[in-house]
């Protein structure tokens, strides 16, 4: 799902739009009609990347007016793992409080910090760095990037 200002920020830092794969769905913002935002049937994790800091204090909150942020708040309910992605800087007293709040209701807080011990040579692989983080997180194997002291292929 998407934020009502994530198709401004992907115009502008992905000009050749979202590229998802086939049979990906997507789910109105303002429904609450998805099977995840009910606590009946959480899903098992969920990300938000990048997160504002917005959306950092409405789900620290509990500020449940769309899926992204019901969907945020059932997660936190139901003990899922919930991984927020914020890539804002710098930080405020506002923002670290919501920040704690968060990690005290059990949310991931993974930073947009990429790591450059595999020298990467593009952007994107800067990016992985972040996504293989989250990954890694997640449970879900990646070969994305190398990890510290691995051989490489």
């Amino acid at each position: 799902m998407l934020s009502a200002y994530a198709l401004a920020v992907l115009s502008e830092e992905l000009p050749d739009g979202l590229r998802l794969p086939p049979g990906v769905k997507a789910c109105p913002l303002k429904s609450m009609n998805t099977p995840f935002a009910s606590g009946s049937n959480p899903p098992d994790a969920m990300v938000v990347i990048p997160c504002t800091m917005g959306t950092v204090g409405r789900i620290a909150h509990g500020l449940s007016e769309d899926v992204l942020l019901r969907s945020a708040d059932v997660v936190l309910k139901e003990k899922k793992k919930l991984i927020l992605v914020p890539r804002e800087t710098p930080l405020n007293l506002v923002h670290l409080k919501n920040l704690e709040l968060l990690l005290l209701a059990g949310a991931t807080i993974l930073p947009a910090n990429p790591s450059f011990y595999t020298h990467p040579q593009t952007v994107e692989q800067v990016v992985d760095t972040v996504v293989a983080r989250v990954l890694d997180h997640l449970g879900v194997p990646q070969n994305l990037v190398p990890r510290w002291s691995e051989e490489r292929e």
